[in-house]
């Protein structure tokens, strides 16, 4: 890998991919693999696989605040402090939110990771590939534009991307959520599996399976197995789990074709109007500020969903002066992200001869969609759906008395087992959830900033009511008990899956990008990190986003050797 950190005199290659985060590291390996000289732009520092997880080996008795969060972090960090996976040991992965704001215009939490592998060291790894109920959604009930794509244009590009970042799971056979390619499964606990087993019994439509995740459960091209250490967020110094960093980024550098640049901030993409395409990007160093050019035939914009937005609309020229690439006025707008943060927990008697054995499994259990699947499943009072992860485990200490040896000892019992359920659900695309550039308020660079206008609606709200009530009933089916609901109605972004800003579609005057994700005006530009997406589903969308990158690039590639880009 060649690390340009001081740009050199040559600055024209055959590929530029902005962004190294689980779609940026899969265009770079993509691209370079197919024998492109290809510069990855990252934002954000460096980070080396292995060499800086600082953190990952550590006790939580070795770190100063036993992992709590303290006021300077807090400070620094008031909307990233807010992720579950945030804390002591992860904090550097974290964008420091004082000198990266943005502008809430309706509650939105934006947690982001500036460095080289971005979110892919700290994601929560769970894969779902979808369907056609969902790539066919918009078109039926009217929400959104109809994707370009269908199942069958994808299916074979999830099998490639499954088969080399490696997805342990079940197959279930069902229509909406098609199998994959899958490593063996890790194993649900005892109380998991009797949930399970009573589901079954007590419902025709919907099934406990364990989570699809891309965790390699045997060694896998070099990598793990999994360790089950459940210190995912930290960095991965097994390569358990799939990161840019430990596994598309060294195959992109492996071919010698990748010139990988941090601290380099893309201001802009360069438009050469005579020819219709896009020459290159310009862009600004983080430490010194001055600004470069660089050129190449192919860009993929893979900064994030709102990243490579704010990327599209500062680039403004007299072809396009309310943004590159939008002439549809779609731009910025369609913001979705999953809600979720609603269901429900309950304690069980039994099982007390049992305890889990097989260390901290870093995934959980999975209840696939049973809502408005087919004629029988419909609801009148929503459309779309929603799946549950959840899992269930034992209490630590029968009690919290005494002091000393005897306080030490009652925490040593394992007190009684419980499970929790929580649900995710479909955000629609509305027109009027968007973002906008803010050219008042900067950032530390001195760059405008997002104003983020996002909220849930009716559809959403009313789907939360039945999310919240299934789960309740279904663990009362399964003979837990004291089951109590909750629904804590984190603000859009709190997911992390903000996608759209930059859809696709079938028709130029609704959408900005194309099929095969590149931008209408300019068919060198190629989106295919979150922006991209028409709709959301109710699914984890990680690997589509990466299906859909493989299967952009290869188009790339094919329509450049053709001369038609």
């Amino acid at each position: 890998m060649n690390l340009n950190i001081k740009a050199t005199k040559e600055n024209t290659y055959d590929a530029i991919v902005v962004g190294s985060g689980i779609s940026g590291g899969w265009a770079a390996k993509e691209l370079c693999e197919k024998g492109l000289k290809t510069l990855v732009l990252e934002r954000g520092r460096n980070v080396e696989h292995i060499k800086d997880y600082t953190t990952a080996m550590m006790d939580p008795w070795e770190f100063p605040h036993r992992l709590h969060h303290t006021n300077e972090m807090r400070e620094k960090h008031p909307i990233q402090s807010r992720c579950y996976a945030f804390d002591e040991a992860t904090q550097q992965f974290w964008v420091n939110d004082k000198e990266n704001p943005y502008n809430e215009v309706k509650p939105f939490n934006w947690l982001r990771g500036y460095q080289v592998g971005g979110r892919s060291l700290m994601w929560g790894r769970q894969v779902y590939r979808w369907s056609d109920l969902d790539f066919e959604a918009n078109a039926k009930d009217g929400h959104g534009v109809d994707w370009p794509i269908r199942y069958k244009d994808i299916a074979p590009w999830y099998e490639y991307v499954e088969r080399f970042i490696g997805v342990s799971g079940q197959a279930e056979g069902l229509p909406q959520l098609p199998d994959g390619i899958f490593m063996p499964a890790m194993e649900m606990n005892c109380l998991e599996k009797h949930v399970a087993a009573r589901i079954k019994e007590q419902y025709k439509d919907r099934i406990i399976t364990i989570g699809r995740v891309a965790h390699v459960t045997e060694k896998h091209n070099g990598r793990g197995p999994c360790q089950y250490r459940n210190l995912c967020a930290r960095g991965c110094p097994y390569t358990g789990y799939f990161s840019s960093n430990g596994v598309t980024l060294p195959a992109a550098a492996a071919t010698g074709n990748l010139t990988l640049r941090p601290d380099s901030i893309v201001l802009e993409v360069l438009y050469d109007k005579d020819t219709a395409k896009a020459t290159g990007v310009r862009v600004m160093d983080a430490h010194t500020k001055q600004t470069v050019e660089y050129y190449a035939n192919i860009v993929f914009l893979n900064g994030s969903t709102l990243g490579t937005t704010w990327i599209m609309m500062n680039s403004v020229s007299d072809r396009f002066p309310n943004g590159f690439g939008n002439d549809s006025g779609q731009l910025g707008h369609n913001l979705m992200d999953h809600h979720f943060g609603v269901g429900a927990g309950g304690e069980f008697d039994g099982f007390e001869d049992q305890y889990t054995s097989a260390g901290r499994r870093p995934n959980g259990i999975y209840i696939p969609r049973f809502r408005n699947v087919n004629a029988s499943t419909m609801q009148k009072d929503y459309v779309r759906g929603f799946g549950y992860q959840g899992g269930a485990g034992r209490g630590r200490g029968i009690g919290n008395e005494g002091i000393g040896v005897a306080l030490k000892e009652s925490q040593t019992i394992p007190g009684k087992w419980g499970m929790g359920i929580g649900s995710w659900g479909e955000h629609l695309p509305y027109f009027e959830n968007k973002v906008t550039l803010n050219k008042e308020k900067k950032d530390v660079n001195g760059l405008p900033t997002l104003d983020i206008d996002c909220e849930f609606k009716e559809n959403e709200l009313a789907m939360r009511k039945d999310m919240q009530q299934s789960a309740i009933e279904m663990l009362e089916k399964a003979g837990l008990k004291n089951v109590h609901g909750y629904d804590g109605a984190p603000p859009p972004g709190h997911c992390i899956h903000e996608m759209g800003t930059a859809r696709m579609g079938r028709d130029p005057k609704t959408s900005v990008l194309n099929g095969f994700n590149q931008v209408h005006a300019a068919k060198n530009v190629f989106i295919t990190d979150g922006a991209c997406m028409a709709s959301s589903s109710c699914v984890n969308p990680s690997i589509t986003y990466m299906a859909l990158t493989a299967r952009a690039c290869d188009h790339a590639v094919s329509e450049l050797k053709k001369g038609n880009i």
